[in-house]
């Protein structure tokens, strides 16, 4: 009976894995039975190195590599100056806070903001932060002590009546400027007094030097760095290119969460400062600062006197 051939296992490979094919080989693909043998050796050789080839390709964990065809990700470079951790934009992330912390009336507002940390982010990237130790309520058009009392809006005054944490920046005394955010209410703000400097001191230093007067020769304390309204102005380069923006939106200046337990601090209730000409309004409890804070502009000891026997407070029969 004449033999047909043999069934012969051939190994092929392919750009990304090997494939296994068989042949019959004998006499009818002109082939003796001594060639076919030689044959069957050398393609059972080829076999075993494509086998162990692709053993080695394996990862022994069984994980699949990228194929040359498969794109391979790489760590992104961190390039340029980086944003603050908290700031990871405009919506969503937990530190920064919204337009519903605004949107209270003056008074609450005002005490709101102690504890809280205003960011300033300069052009070269670099963040100013400090927490709020002292601020002042102003109340609108009963006011007489406000830039809006009686209801008169002007060009200059026009943020005080715009959404509740809009910046009103102006200026005063014909060199410095102020900071106040717009609250619930018309024409009714508060007024940022004093911060404690928590992060780059040496930048404001450097702010505060370039714009002071007649202190250029001494170097400036860390308590002296944003204890006033207009000092911390100057150490946060914040100007009349300020007024109008949203507090809660703008990518150069924000409001963060203070750090639990910073807004558990005793609050003492004073007068304002350097309203004299408001005549009973300049003796309202509107002033509230962080009790014991070295970064307040002025400390009021009676109030704090008031305060630790309670006998101070903001009540509706005072206005």
């Amino acid at each position: 009976m004449e033999q047909s051939g043999y069934l012969v296992t051939v190994a092929t490979s392919q750009p990304s894995h090997a494939v296994i094919s068989q042949v019959l080989l004998g006499p009818r693909a002109g082939l003796s039975m001594p060639g076919m043998a030689q044959l069957s050796c050398r393609m059972g050789l080829k076999k075993q190195r494509l086998l162990e080839a692709k053993r080695h390709q394996s990862p022994p964990d069984g994980t699949q590599t990228p194929s040359a065809k498969e794109p391979r990700l790489e760590p992104l470079a961190t390039l340029g100056p980086q944003r603050s951790i908290y700031f990871l934009g405009l919506k969503g992330h937990p530190a920064r806070l919204g337009s519903e912390f605004f949107d209270q009336p003056a008074i609450p507002l005002a005490r709101a903001f102690l504890g809280q940390v205003l960011v300033r982010r300069l052009d070269d990237g670099t963040e100013l932060r400090g927490r709020v130790v002292e601020t002042e309520a102003y109340l609108g058009p009963e006011d007489a002590a406000a830039h809006s009392r009686g209801g008169r809006q002007t060009p200059r005054n026009r943020s005080m009546f715009m959404k509740p944490g809009t910046l009103y920046v102006y200026f005063i005394y014909g060199m410095y400027f102020c900071m106040n955010v717009s609250s619930q209410g018309d024409g009714a703000c508060v007024l940022l007094r004093a911060l404690e400097p928590l992060g780059g001191l040496e930048a404001m230093r450097q702010l505060r030097c370039t714009s002071r007067k007649g202190t250029a020769g001494r170097a400036l304390k860390d308590r002296e760095l944003c204890n006033g309204p207009s000092k911390l102005c100057q150490a946060l380069a914040i100007d009349k290119s300020f007024n109008q923006r949203d507090l809660a939106t703008d990518e150069a200046v924000w409001l963060e969460r203070g750090p639990p337990g910073s807004s558990e601090a005793a609050v003492v209730t004073a007068a304002r400062v350097g309203i004299g000409h408001a005549g009973e309004w300049a003796l309202k409890p509107l002033r509230f600062y962080v009790q014991g804070s070295p970064w307040v502009s002025v400390v009021d000891r009676a109030a704090e006197r008031d305060t630790q026997t309670g006998a101070k407070a903001c009540r509706d029969e005072d206005f």
